[in-house]
């Protein structure tokens, strides 16, 4: 069943313009509601013309209006299940902290499932298969994410690099061509020195993958292929920590997906570097 509706419209909503945001607001206080109206009807409540309901779906990456009402139903069910992001208090309980954390962390990915594409997804992993070579960019606290997929992709014997340093991404981007993989990760999508990577990725013949919240952003606008994450609430302490937990799910998914459609493949290769790997281990 189809989901995300919700999630994507509050994922977007303070980036939308201000008649698409009167019909956001409008279905976001009555989601039982809205499934049952036609586009006119839900136009004529929300005060706006039925062009903007239809803008406003193409803001969500969506088909159009049947589309959004059917995420939206898929949600419904749920929709009393998630408590939201918690604030994290300084000089809580431990127990507090661990509650909300560990919440929050989960919350992100749970957001993040209603907003991955299996279309996106299956492409990126295509893609990637057949690269001669894939950069990986990301710069301060996503450099881990980028080097959690290097590691993986190392570990099936695929030629895979990452740079957390700008120069030495614009140096690596440079040598790409028609056929290799630069794969931008921002979490707000306006990274400068990303941007401008996959800017001269794409100008070598490169095809693009990002990873960023969800929406409309530079980096997302640049690629071919776009992987999103939930956005976290500014205002929650551990925003960073559960954006980062959500990406690295995505890496986990991707890499999954990958060893997946070339099993027969890529599995002698994964047990290959585990038991290396056992065999310094002591007992």
């Amino acid at each position: 069943m189809l989901d995300g509706g919700l999630i994507r419209l509050k994922e977007v909503l303070t980036e939308l313009k201000p008649s698409e945001r009167r019909v956001a607001d409008y279905i976001l206080a009555r989601p039982e509601q809205v499934v049952q109206l036609s586009v006119h009807k839900l136009a004529e409540l929300s005060g706006v013309s039925e062009a903007t309901v239809i803008r406003l779906t193409r803001s969500l990456s969506m088909s159009g209006y049947q589309e959004l009402k059917l995420r939206i139903a898929g949600d419904l069910p749920k929709k009393t299940v998630s408590d939201g992001y918690q604030e994290i208090r300084l000089g809580g309980t431990v127990e507090s902290i661990i509650t909300a954390v560990s919440n929050n962390n989960q919350q992100s990915i749970h957001d993040t499932v209603s907003l991955l594409s299996v279309e996106e997804v299956t492409r990126a992993a295509e893609v990637m298969s057949t690269a001669r070579k894939i950069d990986v960019y990301g710069v301060g606290a996503l450099a881990v994410i980028a080097y959690d997929l290097k590691q993986k992709l190392s570990r099936i014997n695929w030629w895979c690099e990452a740079h957390s340093d700008f120069h030495a991404q614009l140096t690596s981007a440079v040598t790409l061509t028609e056929g290799d993989v630069a794969f931008g990760i921002s979490y707000s999508g306006q990274t400068e020195d990303i941007i401008q990577s996959l800017t001269e990725a794409k100008r070598q013949g490169a095809t693009l993958i990002s990873l960023t919240k969800f929406g409309k952003s530079p980096v997302s606008d640049a690629a071919d292929i776009r992987l999103f994450t939930s956005y976290v609430e500014q205002n929650i302490r551990s925003g960073a920590m559960a954006s980062r937990i959500a990406q690295l799910n995505v890496i986990d998914v991707l890499f999954v997906t990958i060893v997946s459609q070339l099993h027969e493949e890529i599995i002698p290769r994964l047990e290959k570097t585990r038991l290396a790997v056992s065999r310094t281990k002591r007992m």
